[in-house]
């Protein structure tokens, strides 16, 4: 069954197919873009958090399991994140090719990934606040979308500070400014915006199962 977040769910792995084609799948993506990325230090930096998130997860399953709908949703931030950690997200390939179809000026891979981290990652939150904190309807999604917008916000004085601390020059390519003094702006405020998307289309994934 295709568990939601209106969902009793219970920690079995053995039997969730659709947790374990995820698990193997992001791993075997994960692996190959591990492999010879364009900018070794970088692709470390933006997979420390990635180590960190990960092994919560899993050392957490058996007693605070969430949905498969938030899994998979996690998975595909996971995998498009993988992208740009192995590219640098300034050079991502698939930013170039947004960029010549869009008539953009820079490669925006950032900037999308920024805003479907919102879009993403806000329902597995809001799942999150309503199974660990006890705290339903618009309340959960209101501490869901303050989550993503305090996550975002930090996410961009710690990239600030870690090319600060350990290197200026080979951090630049973890801010990935491109030369924009609004991006940690531009990126908190698209984060924002996709939860707030992600709140407003979350009550209809749950409809059918009530």
């Amino acid at each position: 069954m295709f568990s939601t977040a209106a969902d009793a769910v219970a920690p079995d792995f053995a039997r969730n197919r659709l947790l374990q084609g995820l698990a193997a799948a992001y791993a075997l993506w994960w692996l190959a873009l591990a492999v010879a990325p364009y900018d070794r230090f970088d692709w470390l930096l933006e997979n420390l958090l990635v180590f960190v998130f990960v092994g919560l997860l899993a050392a957490s399953y058996r007693r605070f399991p969430l949905s498969n709908l938030s899994y998979l949703l996690i998975a595909v931030f996971l995998a498009l994140h993988a992208v740009g950690a192995h590219y640098t997200y300034s050079k991502a390939p698939v930013g170039w090719w947004m960029t010549e179809q869009l008539g953009w000026e820079r490669n925006h891979y950032d900037r999308v990934v920024h805003f479907l981290f919102g879009l993403l990652c806000a329902y597995p939150l809001r799942e999150t606040v309503i199974r660990g904190c006890g705290v339903a309807g618009w309340r959960a999604g209101f501490l869901a979308f303050a989550v993503v917008l305090a996550f975002s916000s930090g996410y961009e004085m710690l990239e600030w500070g870690v090319a600060m601390v350990l290197s200026p020059e080979e951090g630049m390519a973890f801010l990935g400014t491109q030369g924009d003094v609004f991006d940690a702006q531009k990126d908190t405020t698209l984060a924002t915006l996709g939860s707030a998307a992600a709140l407003l289309l979350a009550p209809l994934a749950e409809r059918p199962r009530r």
